[in-house]
């Protein structure tokens, strides 16, 4: 789901990063008028959490992969605007540290999976999560990656990248199933998350320590010992671009100290791939507790 640089066309993602900053900064304004301070540790979590879990590849096809994105997770846990701001940080961490999605690339990334992602997550939960909590939650997690889905493939079309009929197909295939697993997955992480803290989810109540913990120790597990079990095949996108020939023209513009998702040092793969999924989730954590712990001083101020 992650676009790389060199792949969309300077009069796509140059308008894409005009649009994506300030509506980052207004998603950022509307979190901190409605956010309860005592769901700062939350907001930490949660992004450890869905930088763990799109750490984790799952086969979804013949040879195609997917991870979730966790854009209706973050939404329904924390609501649209702190949901925006968390994937926004995700995402410039995976582009910046980690080598994951380019950063020319950022504001379409950002558009489609924080922004278009959230609100299409956010607009089927509103609608249906008083008289069908199940059914909002799933519907929430498939339209949020197929809506993103979508967003990513009219960039690249726009951008000229040549896509046959049949590769759109079988994308769209792959994206479908892939929206159908978020959803089930995040019914799934809800639930469990409602066990824990029957009334931490839809913003109820101050967050306790035995769920956050819980949380936490879920997103170190999932980067560690999850990443190592993750399928290799290309996600669905990747795939889009190998069929069309698009990956071709990706390219790095800096050196990320993490890229891959390995640790550069010396030692076994298995070593350096637990080191730096530790070391995301620890950073993931860090920079999204310290941008609600900012927003709660000057909301104070």
């Amino acid at each position: 789901m992650h676009i790389p640089d060199g792949v969309l066309a300077p009069s796509v993602w140059l308008p894409l990063d005009a649009i994506a900053l300030p509506a980052a900064g207004y998603a950022a304004r509307r979190a901190r008028r409605g956010f309860d301070d005592s769901r700062v540790p939350l907001l930490g979590v949660m992004g450890a959490f869905v930088f763990a879990a799109q750490m984790i590849n799952f086969p979804v096809a013949a040879g195609t992969s997917d991870h979730l994105v966790g854009g209706a997770l973050l939404t329904v846990m924390l609501g649209p605007a702190p949901a925006s701001v968390v994937m926004t940080a995700i995402l410039a961490i995976q582009a910046l540290i980690f080598q994951d999605g380019g950063i020319l690339a950022l504001g379409a990334n950002v558009l489609n999976m924080a922004l278009i992602g959230v609100l299409a997550a956010w607009l089927p939960y509103r609608a249906l999560a008083g008289t069908a909590r199940r059914a909002a939650v799933f519907a929430a997690g498939t339209l949020s990656v197929f809506c993103a889905a979508l967003a990513a493939l009219i960039e690249l079309r726009l951008s000229g990248v040549p896509m046959p009929q049949s590769a759109v197909f079988a994308a769209l295939g792959v994206f479908a199933v892939t929206a159908l697993i978020e959803g089930s997955v995040t019914v799934a992480v809800v639930a469990g998350i409602g066990r824990l803290s029957p009334k931490l989810v839809e913003n109820r109540t101050e967050p306790r320590r035995r769920a956050l913990a819980v949380v936490a120790l879920a997103a170190l597990l999932l980067a560690t010992a999850g990443g190592l079990a993750a399928c290799a095949w290309p996600d669905g996108l990747d795939s889009l671009l190998e069929s069309t020939g698009a990956a071709g023209h990706a390219r790095t513009l800096i050196a990320a100290p993490l890229a891959d998702y390995q640790a550069r040092i010396s030692g076994a793969l298995w070593l350096r791939k637990v080191i730096a999924g530790a070391a995301g989730v620890a950073l993931a954590a860090a920079a999204v507790f310290a941008l609600g712990r900012l927003a709660a001083r000057r909301r104070s101020a």
